[in-house]
């Protein structure tokens, strides 16, 4: 069974099941295929024998991007699957992660190997995950790793009550944990407006659902603490 399942023309997802302290957690790497035919791989899950041929087969790995400094755990695995690939990690993931030499910090502005496909937002005033969010023009999808969440459908107790609590189970929105990390209201307001610039009509949530129907009205209503 293939691990990558596609989304629209160009973009592609996986997922993975893992624990963090004894919390279960699904999380999703999306690929892209930029317009020279390289792939440009977001927030990377590890890599078995399957998933990197399926990968492969869809071109070469051009970029690998840690989003932010949380998703990491994987980077170095898929570094080493990639060798050619430019890694691209969160302003201050590199102090944390001094075993990937390679490691280059994320540019807050839209690269010109990607720009024609990707745009990107650097979300300000919360430094502890110096997140970079992403849409993707083609198939006007936002791609978010942890600033907005969604924990929906049949999940184990421990996952339930942790998506109950943080205000994340019934409906896309920031979860109570991100919202106690601002530590610049101005400056996350500012990102928050410029991501709802975008028209978006998908978003891929890194945790853990993939939202279609009403996008861009249910990531406005998400972002509305910030726009307060």
């Amino acid at each position: 069974m293939r691990r990558l399942i596609a989304l629209a023309p160009e973009i592609w997802h996986a997922t993975h099941d893992f624990k963090v302290g004894g919390l279960p957690v699904l999380t999703r790497m999306t690929v892209v295929r930029l317009g020279g035919g390289g792939l440009w791989l977001h927030s990377p899950i590890p890599l078995d024998k399957d998933l990197r041929s399926e990968i492969e087969s869809l071109g070469r790995v051009e970029a690998v991007v840690a989003p932010n400094k949380v998703h990491h755990l994987f980077l170095a695995e898929c570094a080493a699957a990639f060798p050619s690939a430019t890694v691209y990690g969160a302003p201050g993931l590199a102090e944390k992660r001094p075993d990937i030499p390679q490691l280059r910090v994320l540019p807050r502005t839209t690269q010109p190997g990607w720009k024609d496909q990707l745009d990107q937002v650097f979300f300000g005033g919360i430094p502890f995950a110096n997140e970079t969010l992403w849409f993707h023009h083609p198939s006007a999808t936002l791609i978010v790793t942890d600033l907005v969440q969604l924990w929906a459908g049949d999940l184990a107790w421990p996952a339930r009550l942790y998506a109950s609590l943080t205000g994340v189970r019934k409906e896309l929105a920031i979860p109570r944990t991100v919202r106690a990390l601002v530590r610049d209201r101005d400056a996350a307001r500012k990102s928050a407006e410029r991501i709802l610039e975008w028209p978006i009509q998908r978003v891929i949530l890194a945790h853990n659902s993939i939202v279609e129907a009403d996008a861009y009205e249910r990531m406005s209503r998400a972002l509305a603490p910030f726009l307060r």
